[in-house]
């Protein structure tokens, strides 16, 4: 198609033997079609750019099977890879699906490490920093998912109909300047200045240490943090929709799958290596160069979590100028257009022929048309919604999965997100990939995509039941269990006893205690542990003489060891082997939905419908599924922080009770979704029979490159 002299794109009503399907090219040895045939040509476009589109007159002679034009192009396009008029031939070699698949998968791996990966893992840092509360930095986590919305029509409507690689460089150039506001209050802020760590305190308490006043002013810096947030919300919006739309639209319809999985999992990964960089550099004393006497265990140490935005910030800018230099279309893109088109969703005529029209949806006064185009969609409306709950359970998971094993498995902080990082990694992106290659293997469409995704709901959902079992509490002295043994009813509540009475303990200063015993102390001062201590092989602080815990030898007192007591849990490889289960048929159903959501619409809408869809998936599910799976939660909680009187986080849960939690609400979810997705493969109605039989009369990428010029095939494209 590169060395034909005119371009033309043919769309019949319905499909026509291969005898009939032979018109005029302007080619030596091509056969002219019967009947007066018209034709509007465009002058020659180097790189087979769609220079034709349907139009509403009929033919005369042409019957059922008639031929529609109308010229979309008045002039060439260049599909060179460059900057305008600078186009290097060495740069070539990477406008091809493969080179931008290379540097979209660079993007959506920097988008999420930056906002999926650091923002999670210095959070607790910014606050401590910079006096911040708990609903403070959930309002600046939920601001990237505020400013996606909001920006999500505009992106979606008109870069859909634009240059999506310039929508694309000018996105990623907005993410990195987001990372570099984020770091911007370090340098602003003033030094980081703090006093010798107190440690904890033992008994008996030092009551001479007043509380500090709140009222510093940085916590005013959160509006800076929401401005970062903002940016990385609009900066990404092209991302996922722009640029799935254009990998779609460039690669055979059956390798489509296998590329947007591959894109996708970059940005699972992309949060692991943010964990992993932003954990490293937590390790380091925000003040880089300077000495300090704190510790990492000590609860005034601030690591350097601006370290990791600086490097984000400046790599994207390097990945933006490349992606900015693609075409508009690359070379050959035009051979699947009537691939997708024969699967798109069937509408009514006036409908089908509206969505059709090539500049259809090129200004404003569209946007009512293509709004309501897609409402009355039922498969892309119920796959919209069966996005909303997977996106639900996959939000919840991410943001308490660690805190559902940490409580579990009675693990530090750092443990449960670690061990949950290497179930995530294979699980998400093992499943997304798995997704892509299964559509692509098996050569799923349409309603075949939906049953697939039926099929992987079902198995999550029964592997839901994982939440039947849990892990037994370790004791918790004055929680669950007495200061003597005996068992506490839930609600009843009782720090102190007659053994730590004179020790004045107070109940804000949490610093857990194992105890000889096997149970779980507030802290040293709630064991009546006095101040000397020791240091054990493993660095850890010991305790000896706690007049709480029984005497486990000789001296008449037990010891107590800094840190929380190990749980003994019977089920915990059982619990894990399901819960890996659950996050792999969760993503493994992601790109077949996405495949399927791209095949239901008409091909002018896929931009748009992305972003509606991402609007819906947003609205009903990233934001308000982490605040419902919270309260859930919370309802577990059996101790809560004491914060100068007010109410802080949760110290303590009760494993039973978040599991039976947990367990409604990830089944309701489940449920939702599969009845979405058993909806949309019962409603979904192709507009032609076999899009296989479509795909297959159409060349494949290698033969029409090596023989552009055979009249035959040319004639029969």
């Amino acid at each position: 198609p590169q060395h034909v002299t005119g371009h033309k794109r043919l769309l019949f009503a319905s499909t026509p033997s291969a005898s009939e399907n032979r018109f005029d090219l302007g080619l030596p040895g091509s056969r002219a079609p019967p009947g007066p045939l018209r034709s509007t040509h465009s002058p020659l476009n180097s790189c087979g750019q769609l220079l034709c589109e349907p139009r509403a007159e009929k033919h005369r002679g042409l019957g059922p099977r008639e031929v529609r034009y109308v010229s979309v192009s008045t002039g060439p396009q260049s599909t060179a890879c460059g900057w305008r008029a600078f186009a290097p031939r060495c740069l070539q070699v990477f406008n091809t699906p493969k080179g931008l698949l290379f540097f979209l998968c660079a993007a959506s791996f920097l988008q999420g490490m930056t906002v999926n990966g650091f923002i999670n893992t210095v959070i607790t840092s910014i606050e401590r920093r910079f006096d911040l509360h708990s609903y403070q930095s959930g309002l600046i986590a939920s601001t990237y998912d505020i400013a996606a919305c909001l920006c999500l029509t505009f992106v979606s409507y008109f870069g859909g109909n634009g240059h999506k690689p310039r929508w694309l460089g000018w996105g990623v150039l907005v993410l990195g300047s987001g990372s570099l506001v984020f770091a911007l209050p370090h340098f602003t802020a003033g030094r980081y200045e703090v006093g010798v760590d107190e440690g904890a305190r033992t008994c008996p308490a030092n009551q001479s240490v007043a509380c500090a006043d709140g009222t510093s002013g940085l916590s005013r810096y959160r509006l800076v943090f929401m401005l970062g947030q903002f940016l990385h919300g609009v900066g990404a919006t092209p991302l996922y929709t722009l640029g799935v739309t254009y990998l779609d639209e460039n690669v055979k319809s059956s390798y489509s799958p296998v590329y947007i999985a591959i894109f996708y999992t970059a940005a699972i990964l992309g949060p692991a290596a943010g964990y992993l960089i932003g954990g490293a550099m937590l390790n380091m004393y925000t003040e880089l160069g300077r000495r300090t006497e704190l510790t990492t265990e000590s609860p005034q140490w601030v690591g350097a979590w601006w370290v990791g935005f600086l490097g984000t910030g400046a790599a994207a800018f390097l990945i933006a100028v490349p992606i900015l230099g693609y075409p508009r279309q690359l070379p050959g893109s035009q051979r699947y257009v009537a691939m997708r088109a024969a699967e798109a969703h069937q509408l009514r005529e006036r409908s089908h022929e509206a969505a059709s029209n090539p500049n259809f949806g090129r200004t404003v006064r569209d946007l009512p048309l293509s709004m309501w185009l897609l409402l009355k969609n039922p498969t892309f409306t119920l796959l919209c919604l069966a996005g909303a709950t997977e996106a639900t359970l996959i939000a919840a998971m991410s943001t308490f999965g660690p805190k559902f094993l940490e409580a579990q498995f009675s693990l530090s902080a750092s443990e449960a997100a670690t061990l949950f990082g290497y179930l995530v990694v294979p699980a998400g992106g093992g499943g997304t990939l798995l997704g892509g290659y299964f559509v692509n293997r098996f050569k799923l469409r349409g309603s075949g995509t939906v049953r697939f995704c039926l099929l992987c709901t079902l198995i999550s959902l029964l592997s839901f039941l994982v939440f039947l079992t849990h892990c037994p509490n370790v004791p918790v002295a004055g929680v669950t269990t007495g200061y003597g043994g005996s068992l506490l009813p839930r609600g009843h509540l009782n720090l102190t006893a007659a053994c730590n009475a004179a020790c004045r303990c107070r109940p804000e200063h949490y610093s857990p205690v194992c105890g000889s015993d096997g149970a779980v102390y507030f802290s040293p001062c709630h064991a009546g542990c006095p101040a000397a201590t020791e240091m054990s092989l493993g660095g850890q602080k010991v305790y000896r003489g706690c007049s709480c815990i029984p005497p486990s030898d000789s001296a008449g007192a037990g010891r107590a060891t800094a840190g929380k007591c190990p749980s003994a849990c019977e089920s915990k490889a059982l619990l894990l082997a399901l819960v890996f289960l659950v996050i792999l048929f969760t993503f493994l159903s992601s790109i077949p939905a996405l495949t399927a959501t791209l095949r239901c619409v008409s091909d002018q809408q896929r931009s748009f419908a992305l972003g509606i869809q991402w609007i819906v998936v947003r609205t009903l599910g990233s934001i308000p599924g982490p605040i419902a799976f919270g309260w859930v939660i919370d309802g577990a909680c059996l101790l809560w922080q004491d914060q100068r009187g007010q109410q802080g986080s949760c110290l303590v849960y009760q494993n039973a009770a978040m599991s039976r939690y947990l367990l409604a609400a990830g089944l309701a979810y489940k449920v939702l979704g599969f009845l979405s997705f058993a909806s949309a493969c019962f409603l979904y109605q192709p507009r032609s029979g076999s899009a296989d039989g479509t795909e297959a009369s159409l060349p494949s990428q290698s033969s029409a490159s090596e023989t552009p010029t055979d009249p035959q095939q040319q004639s029969n494209i």
